[in-house]
Parts: C-alpha cells; sequence; structure tokens
C-alpha cells in the first residue's frame, strides 16, 4: 500500500504510529499516513532558526524562479511520495479516491497551483502592495521615495489545513518565497496536494529543511500553532473557535459568502442567472468563496424557482466522468446529519425548499456506494436560521431585504458580488469592514485575481514595518 510518510526539515520518516485513510466508494484502506506526535513536533521546532536562514539567504527574485519552476513540475511532473512516484494522473486519482471530487474538479484545481506558482511575482505585488521585494533581501529600500523597512513577525508559518478542496493550498504557498519556512499538518483525506506541492518546490530547487510535513491529531496540530511564531487554521466555526482571539494565528472558517443585486438591477435577475449558478455550484460548493446567499430587493421567490430549476441539472456522476461536478461525501454520516439540519431548519417558519419540487423529496441520495447532497436552494427571511448559513455542497438562500438595510444586515462576508451601479449603496459596501473581498458587476464569486488578496493579507501577517532612517 502506498506510504506517505512525515518529512522533518525536508527529510522523509517513517513513523511507527500510522493512519490508513480509505477510498471514498469502497470504503478499503487506500493509503498508509505517518502520524507525529506531540513530543516529536515540540521537540523538532525547538530549532525553527536553521530553516529560516538557510531561506533568508536566498534573493526573493531565486524564491520566484524556483515558484515558475515548480508550476511546471506539480502540473506535468512525476514526483516523490515516500518510496514511491506520483504522476499527475496519478495525483488526480488519489485526490479523489480520499476526498470524493471528480477528477475534472481535481484538474481544475491542479490549474489554480499552478497559477499561484507561476504567477508568484504577481502574487507578492498584490500582497506587499508593489513593495520592491529585494527589500526582503536587504532588510530595508525605498518605497515610492520613502525609507522602508521589515522585519518578520516569525521563523515559520504553521498552518492546520483542510480536506474540503485543493484550492485553499493557493493562500499559503506565497509565504516559501517571503523566505518563510513551512510547517504543514495536512487534512487527514487531503495529504496529497500539500505533499505534491512540497516535492514540486524541492525539485525546482528549494532546499528540503525549509519543510515540515507533520499529519498528526488535534494535540499536534496544537503544538503546531501554538509553537511556530505564526499560523493558520482552516476548519468550522467550532474547530477553529479556540483560535479566533490569537493574533498570531489566522484563522479560515466559513465564508458566508454572497450575491447581492441592487433596486437598479433586480428587474435584470434573469441575466444573472449563469453568475449565480456558478457563484453557489462551482467546485461542488465546497469552497468558502461559494456563494450561499443570494440577497434582493425583491423576486426572490422567481429567483430561488429559477435557480432551483438550473441547479437540479447537477447530478452524482462517475468520479472519472469529465461532466461530473458534484463531490460525494466521505463520511455518509456527515451527509445525513447536515441533511436532517437543514430540514430542521425547513420545519420553522419562513423558509421554503424551492429545490425539492425539481430533484424530489430527498436530497440526500446514494450512488455508486457512496452519499451525496444535492443541489439545494431555499427562500427564506432574513431572521431565519437558514438566512446565512454554509454548507458543504451546493446550497443557497435566496433573501429578499431592504437596501437601506444593507451592509449590516447581510453580516460578515468572505466575498461579496454587488450588481450595482447605484452610487449610494456602492459608498456604503466600499465603507464597510464586512466583506473581504468585494466584486462590483457580475463577476462569480469564485473568480480570483492573484493580485488581489482577501481573507487577510499574508505578508502583513508574517512581517512587520518599522520605522528606519538613514544618515
Amino acid at each position: 500500500m502506498l506510504h506517505i510518510p512525515l518529512l522533518r526539515k525536508g527529510v522523509a520518516y517513517r513513523s511507527l504510529d500510522i493512519v490508513r485513510t480509505p477510498h471514498y466508494s469502497t470504503r478499503e484502506p487506500f493509503v498508509e499516513i505517518s502520524q507525529a506526535n506531540a513530543g516529536l513536533i515540540r521537540r523538532d521546532l525547538l530549532d525553527q532558526h536553521s530553516a529560516k536562514r538557510a531561506l533568508a539567504e536566498i534573493p526573493v527574485a531565486d524564491l520566484i524562479a524556483i515558484c515558475k519552476r515548480a508550476a511546471t513540475h506539480f502540473l506535468e511532473g512525476e514526483l516523490a511520495v515516500g518510496d514511491d512516484s506520483q504522476t499527475p494522473e496519478d495525483y488526480v486519482r488519489q485526490v479523489s479516491a480520499t476526498t470524493g471530487l471528480p477528477h475534472s474538479l481535481v484538474r481544475r484545481n491542479m490549474g489554480k497551483m499552478h497559477g499561484v506558482l507561476a504567477e508568484m511575482e504577481q502574487v507578492l505585488r498584490g500582497l506587499t502592495r508593489n513593495l520592491d521585494l529585494s527589500v526582503l533581501d536587504s532588510g530595508y529600500g525605498s518605497d515610492r521615495g520613502t525609507a522602508v523597512s521589515f522585519f518578520p513577525r516569525a521563523e515559520s508559518l504553521g498552518a492546520v489545513l483542510p480536506n474540503n478542496s485543493p484550492g485553499v493550498h493557493s493562500l499559503w504557498i506565497p509565504a516559501f518565497a517571503m523566505k518563510m519556512p513551512l510547517v504543514l499538518k495536512p487534512g487527514s483525506a487531503e495529504p496529497w496536494t500539500p505533499y505534491r506541492i512540497i516535492q514540486a518546490l524541492i525539485q525546482a530547487g528549494a532546499p528540503p529543511e525549509v519543510f515540515s510535513f507533520y499529519p498528526c491529531d488535534h494535540a499536534g496540530a496544537g503544538e503546531i500553532l501554538r509553537h511556530c511564531g505564526r499560523g493558520m487554521v482552516f476548519g468550522d466555526v467550532a474547530s477553529t473557535r479556540v483560535w479566533k482571539n490569537d493574533s498570531r494565528v489566522e484563522v479560515h472558517g466559513p465564508g458566508y459568502s454572497k450575491i447581492l443585486i441592487g433596486e437598479d438591477e433586480i428587474e435584470n435577475w434573469e441575466r444573472y442567472l449563469d453568475v449565480m449558478a456558478e457563484s453557489v455550484a462551482g467546485n461542488s460548493g465546497r469552497s468558502c468563496v461559494n456563494a450561499s446567499g443570494i440577497w434582493v430587493p425583491r423576486h426572490g421567490r422567481e429567483i430561488a424557482e429559477a435557480l432551483a430549476q438550473r441547479l437540479a441539472g447537477i447530478v452524482p456522476m462517475k468520479a472519472e466522468d469529465p461532466h461530473a461536478q458534484l463531490a460525494p461525501f466521505a463520511d455518509g454520516k456527515v451527509a445525513a446529519r447536515i441533511s436532517a439540519m437543514i430540514d430542521a431548519d425547513l420545519h420553522q417558519p419562513g423558509a421554503t425548499d424551492y429545490s425539492a419540487r425539481h430533484r424530489g423529496p430527498d436530497r440526500l441520495a446514494q450512488f455508486d456506494n457512496a452519499s451525496y447532497l444535492l443541489p439545494t436552494v431555499v427562500h427564506a427571511t432574513p431572521d431565519h436560521p437558514l438566512a446565512n448559513r454554509e454548507f458543504l455542497f451546493p446550497f443557497a438562500s435566496v433573501v429578499e431585504i431592504d437596501m437601506n438595510d444593507v451592509p449590516e444586515a447581510l453580516g460578515p462576508s468572505l466575498v461579496l458580488t454587488a450588481i450595482t451601479n447605484d452610487a449610494a449603496l456602492r459608498h456604503r459596501l466600499l465603507s464597510t469592514p464586512l466583506s473581504g473581498r468585494l466584486n462590483f458587476g457580475p463577476i462569480p464569486t469564485g473568480q480570483i485575481s492573484w493580485d488581489q488578496p482577501h481573507e487577510g493579507n499574508l505578508f502583513d501577517h508574517l512581517y512587520a514595518r518599522r520605522a528606519f532612517q538613514a544618515a
């Protein structure tokens, strides 16, 4: 059976403690993954300085060049997985086997990883607001005629990573190009992507000792976040709550991303149905940038009906089918529990499931020995429990609201696409801190721009600016 080892400062290490992750459909063990205990992680992290020193000696321009070469290796190369090798097609099949993500969506996410590596210079320009990147080599320089100096807040970045989609790994990759060693705890069902990214970077010339890869339990994850100077954690509200007020840790929880259609455009809502459908169902609804709400001043029931009818065409298919758009749940009990939660909320006044008339009464579906949740569109009042909820499948609430209550009534939104030319409404949206990424116009919430970071700024997380003068 294929075995994924730990990486202790780039050195593969096979642990006596292993976990066997099953295939999502057959439930047969598919891969062995070495596990790091909390004591091993704590001991390894006593020395973070040597890895930091190895990166500090490499110019940023060279690190960017390494990323560009790594982009090709990641997308096209045959790379190591422990004592075995992995072709791109192996990677697609393996990610799909343990997460359920259809092959077509894995390939789409591969393109996203390739993009962030290949366009690393543009990514860093966006994160640093066009700072001359050589400042990270010398520690000081000039920014539009003003003397500047930055210092690292930490000697490494520790990241506790999720299982939901490979795309989230684009958020931590730039740390390498910013001279920050990486200490990664992969998701139990998705170790493949971070491991392959590491191997691609090493193959491209990165010093191996700047990468540590520790599959582990919650205790081990806690050690990583406590002992690395800076951290990132991904998860639901419950699993990330403990780190919410720790300024050293950047928390990536539910996105509650939304589409807002203003009074001036609501009569044209049918023009934007494609944007709504892509925002809700792209990547099988698994991303925090997927829209979970469509907020409008009127025509809510018509929109819910039309969107439900459109999404009803998304049905379970074989993972290898190029038209597959819906991912199963690796644990069928989770799917059943989510569906039951939605049904319980639907019993409260103020919400209607418009998808039921198109898909049938059963949201939970079985196909090819796996559990799926079929796309669900509900119409809800603003105060209903389902008005602002997020789930790991294509789900959206259509909510009617007075535009004078925007933006406060929307609550936090990782991404907000506002389809309006109303200058006053746009000004209110620009003035609020409630949205991490703001799109004006019919832009799908999942559409990204490498020079426009969202959900926190990794450069600001890793570096601080000091007052600086030189005579």
